[in-house]
């Protein structure tokens, strides 16, 4: 982490602080700074910038509740992260409905007792499904398309009179501690929640955000880059096999990206690599230290591996380029492979001149780092980046 915290100091995440994208579905003011949300919007979970803190939220009395059933739709493929949490007596007892593995995780906590349960259909198949929560006596029941998926039984020495008070529901985040849940998880969700009804209330929500961003009509897998921002990892995350061979994949159609798909700079020095795309050339650029090699953009696959010798870039069947490396500039190709940083999307820079200009809009439907599939919600990320889908 002290590689970031250099980093940021030296202004390498200012773009990180850039407006809001102006698009989606406003809400109403309520007088307390906030704005009122519809609990039937259809909602875009992963706009927050704070990854813990609801996106939007309610609170009620206890008394105007005719109903302890919560329904409505999610949609994505992200395989963990929060979906709905709610409350009583301020946080003492609550309860979490996440996804972790692409399975539903329901976390609860009454009184003395917690119980963390996990079962029924994986949801992180791009497709709307319907979540019905309710509470029927002593069990808390999770419907998913109307076959019971989780059924939770709870005993408990609560009275009428200690349920009185006001209850707290919100969505995409929760509103405790994380260190309180059994189960850990990664509670950023690149996904959407619509139709809600809940608890049958009709009172409105309320977010801190000026717009709620839309969801896509339709979706697919992969990670998507409006040209806004971008994402960011330290390379030392990821070990270099005995043979100095580090590898980086991916997938995705380039004729349609344009902008910075990657970058590879240690802090302090000069920027080691470059991918960009030009969509207007129809034109790859490779920037390998003072080396430039440019490429057609027809292909659908890039597989770049650096050896002790030479920098190669393979193009599905095209013909692949190499790029030999002296021995003198292999040793701080090294340095910089195990002390760097790896952004996607967008270009490393020690200063304002090239933050926030060169930011990718397109979608990679695969990023592969030493053979492992890259999880943007494990970096740095500007919010707009959504980690697990693009638009179709």
């Amino acid at each position: 982490m002290a590689v970031f915290c250099k980093a940021m100091a030296d202004g390498l995440l200012l773009t990180l602080s850039l407006t809001l994208l102006g698009w989606g579905a406003e809400g109403q003011g309520n007088g307390r700074g906030m704005k009122e949300v519809s609990g039937k919007a259809t909602v875009y979970l992963g706009q927050n910038g704070d990854i813990w803190r609801p996106l939007i939220h309610t609170t009620v009395n206890l008394s105007e509740i005719s109903s302890i059933k919560s329904s409505f739709q999610v949609r994505t493929f992200d395989p963990e992260g929060t979906i709905f949490y709610g409350d009583t007596k301020n946080g003492e007892d609550w309860f979490v409905l996440s996804l972790k593995d692409g399975i539903p995780l329901m976390q609860i906590s009454k009184e003395d007792v917690l119980v963390s349960v996990a079962g029924g259909p994986k949801l992180n198949d791009g497709k709307w499904h319907t979540l019905e929560v309710s509470n029927q006596g002593k069990f808390v029941i999770l419907e998913v398309d109307g076959s019971s998926g989780l059924v939770v039984g709870m005993q408990s020495k609560q009275t009428e009179e200690s349920i009185s008070g006001q209850l707290r529901l919100a969505l995409g985040g929760i509103l405790i501690n994380n260190e309180k849940m059994i189960v850990q998880f990664e509670p950023q969700m690149d996904g959407c929640v619509r139709e809600g009804s809940w608890l049958n209330l009709s009172i409105p929500w309320e977010t801190e955000v000026e717009e709620l961003w839309p969801c896509y009509q339709n979706i697919q897998p992969g990670s998507y880059f409006p040209g806004t921002g971008f994402a960011i990892f330290n390379t030392s995350a990821f070990p270099i096999d005995t043979d100095d061979v580090f590898k980086i994949e991916l997938l995705g159609d380039f004729s349609q990206m344009d902008g910075t798909i990657l970058s590879i700079k240690a802090p302090g020095q000069e920027l080691m690599l470059a991918l960009v795309a030009n969509n207007n050339t129809e034109e790859v650029t490779l920037t390998f230290g003072k080396e430039n090699k440019s490429m057609g953009n027809t292909f659908k696959r890039l597989l770049i591996t650096f050896k002790a010798d030479s920098l190669q870039v393979f193009q599905e069947e095209l013909e692949t380029i190499s790029i030999s490396v002296t021995p003198v500039i292999n040793s701080s190709i090294s340095t910089t492979l195990r002390e760097g940083l790896l952004a996607i999307g967008g270009l490393l820079g020690e200063g304002e001149d090239n933050a926030g200009s060169q930011f990718l809009t397109g979608c990679l439907k695969k990023i592969q780092v030493q053979g492992r599939d890259l999880d943007l919600d494990l970096a740095v990320k500007h919010m707009s980046v959504s980690s697990h889908s693009c638009p179709a």
